[in-house]
């Protein structure tokens, strides 16, 4: 792909989700009636992660693309209560989105890191599935595959749960109550972030991407105190039948590669990708996300001929 010209991201709409959160929603623009691209953010991200791809996707003039602030996060509200973090209400979100965007038509789910989380929940909830006809996962995994993946037995199991237990620390300390709200507020998590970009991506990142995103996001911290111990201790079986495909960066140091790609059980025939990059690949290599999506969107929509 080429890279993008210069164009106007637009905010679109505010929507309300189930329990009366207020969501915003950007969309890049696209021909009417074309294959709608709903991309995820994780933490402590916003929308803008997507600029990048979302930009060369809309320039390809084949794709609408939407993306929206997560609850706690941008221009979206914050919700105070934790449970009001939950899995099924961000699944809810996601698909409220889905409807007030592409009411006639199942979407294509593009996420990252917490969005993927959210995202695979919402594809794998019979009553929801429905409305999404791909999706592309980046640096974030099922959170219940994650409790009966620590609990299976497989060829060199326990050495890759052991790195993965090494990896996922920072969970720990982001369920200390007060101090992972100070480490946000006074920018020592976006510091450590911003040195580990610096060390461990490849491409150039946004210029501007980065500075503040912690200490302006930090209410998206209780997405893990809101899931991760429930869903790791009593984890529920689940499974996906729609076309999908992960993208796992080989130096992503928080979401190994294993944890990621071991999901024949419940994703088969999930297609798997392992691109050099680090954890923010959306923002360092939208060229590469954008065409792996792409290539997506158009087998599912049977449009490979006519997009070659």
């Amino acid at each position: 792909m080429e890279p993008p010209q210069q164009h106007r991201v637009t905010a679109t709409a505010t929507v309300t989700a189930s329990d009366g959160v207020r969501l915003a929603v950007y969309e890049h623009p696209g021909p009417a009636g074309a294959p709608v691209i709903l991309c995820v953010h994780g933490f402590p991200d916003d929308h803008r992660v997507w600029d990048g791809a979302a930009a060369r996707l809309a320039e390809e003039g084949r794709f609408r693309v939407v993306t929206y602030d997560v609850r706690g996060a941008g221009g979206s509200d914050a919700p105070r209560r934790t449970r009001a973090y939950r899995l099924e209400q961000l699944a809810a979100d996601t698909t409220a989105v889905a409807d007030a965007v592409s009411p006639d038509a199942p979407v294509h789910l593009l996420a990252h890191d917490w969005g993927s989380v959210q995202s695979w929940h919402t594809v794998t909830t019979p009553h929801l599935a429905h409305r999404y006809a791909s999706i592309t996962s980046i640096s974030g995994p099922d959170l219940d595959h994650t409790g009966r993946w620590f609990r299976a037995a497989r060829p060199g199991g326990l050495g890759k749960r052991a790195l993965q237990s090494l990896a996922w620390q920072y969970i720990g300390f982001f369920h200390l109550p007060g101090i992972a709200e100070l480490a946000c507020r006074t920018g020592f998590v976006d510091w450590t972030a911003g040195r580990l970009r610096r060390r461990l991506e490849t491409g150039e990142g946004p210029a501007d991407y980065g500075p503040g995103l912690a200490a302006r996001n930090r209410a998206g911290l209780k997405l893990y105190r809101a899931n991760v111990l429930p869903r790791m201790l009593r984890p529920r079986r689940r499974a996906a039948a729609l076309p999908a495909q992960v993208l796992a960066p080989s130096r992503d140091v928080f979401v190994l590669t294993p944890w990621q790609t071991e999901i024949a059980d419940w994703a088969p025939g999930t297609e798997i990708h392992r691109p050099e990059g680090g954890h923010w690949l959306p923002s360092h290599r939208p060229e590469l996300v954008a065409e792996l999506v792409a290539r997506l969107v158009d087998r599912t929509e049977g449009t490979e001929k006519e997009a070659a």
